[in-house]
């Protein structure tokens, strides 16, 4: 019986930028604000080409080392006014979370992106998960995972994938970012899904299994 309970009743953490929300529209506009504000040429588009890592990664190819801390605070403080309105939710992460909960498992959501900005997200579009747990990249996501139990993570990056397996936890990589099907396989995913909208299906099938 205690096995069956727990095969009902999941916990699945899920990435955030590119995993839930096409954060895209939102960062490209924050990183041309943030160039128009202090004189330094950014290329957006590509900065949105690479995302996941955590910002100082990509602030730090923008300015000088001395500036990065300084400039990424600048950016966190902007992010609100600019991003979360241009931020859409990706299709199928509605449907995702609701299957999580359909099971009688939690959802929850472990990203990079600063906690508060990403609790910003997820209270502008409703997508209410159980718990939102910031500021932390690849393999340190593990930390969040054990703590809240999760047996599945999903994400789009093969940082999510590393971080799943730290973990112990089934990899479950959709293909919405910046990762090839083939970067994320060679990575070490369980299983890659062309985007959420699978999600649903595969947790129906998984659960079963994991009886």
């Amino acid at each position: 019986m205690a096995s069956t309970s727990i095969s009902a009743a999941p916990t699945v953490g899920f990435d955030l930028d590119m995993t839930l929300i096409d954060s895209r529209p939102g960062i490209r506009a924050c990183y041309l604000a943030l160039a128009e504000r202090t004189g330094t040429y950014i290329d957006a588009d590509l900065a949105v080409t690479r995302l996941g890592p955590p910002l100082v990664e990509e602030i730090a190819y923008w300015f000088p080392a001395e500036q990065v801390e300084a400039m990424a605070d600048l950016y966190r403080s902007m992010y609100p006014a600019i991003a979360i309105a241009a931020t859409p939710a990706m299709d199928g992460a509605r449907e995702a979370i609701a299957a999580v909960r359909a099971a009688g498992g939690r959802a929850i959501v472990v990203t990079a992106k600063y906690e508060p900005s990403a609790k910003l997200h997820i209270e502008h579009l409703g997508l209410a998960p159980d718990a939102v747990i910031g500021d932390l990249w690849a393999e340190q996501k593990a930390e969040a995972l054990r703590e809240h139990g999760a047996s599945v993570y999903v994400g789009d990056h093969v940082g999510d994938v590393r971080g799943a397996r730290t973990a112990e936890a089934v990899s479950v990589a959709v293909a919405t970012g910046p990762c090839s099907p083939e970067e994320l396989t060679a990575a070490g995913a369980d299983v890659v899904l062309a985007d959420l909208h699978a999600f649903p299906d595969w947790l129906a099938g998984y659960l079963p299994a994991r009886a």
